[in-house]
């Protein structure tokens, strides 16, 4: 008898401190990968004529990222970084370029350090076009549905090079007005468990 409640007791221990093999389990497989893709969606405008380094800038997750089933970032999840590099389209060097750095992400009310580049720039409807596909009660799948729907396809005239720069094309500035979605590529895990 006194065994049975010793055990009973060591359980209801390891259930409140997370010890135990489902607690480890998860623990583990809340890691995101390195070269993990996202899109994300410009809160605010960045333009090679008008930003400067150290600016900064913000971006939400457009979907949920998930792995093995579970929710690791979800939608809506805020990113935050700032202008590293920036050339506008001047008179000697006609084409505009910047750089951006990626150096924190808020996911469940919780700011982790975070570092990813900058893999595609895509074009987007706006947010104004999207709420009239995201009835109210719409079910998850036609709001997701409605987000992507908006995008359509690489920003033309903007190219991505070596490093995530992003770069227009010849005698033009980068333009990503607030709306843009790009594509950002995970550059160091991102440990979500601790």
């Amino acid at each position: 008898m006194r065994k049975a409640r010793l055990l009973i007791s060591l359980l209801v221990v390891a259930s409140l401190t997370g010890i135990g093999t489902t607690g480890i389990a998860a623990t583990s497989n809340r890691t995101v990968d390195v070269g993990t893709e996202l899109d994300v969606r410009l809160q605010t405008p960045l333009s090679s004529k008008t930003s400067k380094v150290e600016d900064r800038f913000e971006a939400t997750t457009l979907v949920d990222l998930t792995k093995d089933g579970q929710v690791l970032i979800p939608a809506g999840s805020l990113i935050r970084g700032f202008v590293s590099a920036v050339d506008d389209a001047g008179r000697l060097d006609r084409k505009g370029r910047m750089s951006l750095t990626f150096e924190q992400i808020r996911v469940d009310g919780r700011n982790y350090p975070f570092r990813a580049t900058v893999a595609k720039a895509l074009e987007s409807e706006g947010i104004e076009s999207e709420a009239g596909k995201i009835g109210a009660g719409a079910g998850v799948g036609a709001i997701i549905g409605g987000i992507l729907g908006g995008v359509k396809g690489a920003i033309t005239g903007i190219l991505i090079g070596a490093g995530g720069v992003v770069a227009a094309t010849e005698g033009e500035d980068v333009d990503l007005p607030v709306g843009t979605v790009l594509r950002i590529r995970v550059d160091s895990p991102l440990d979500l468990g601790s």
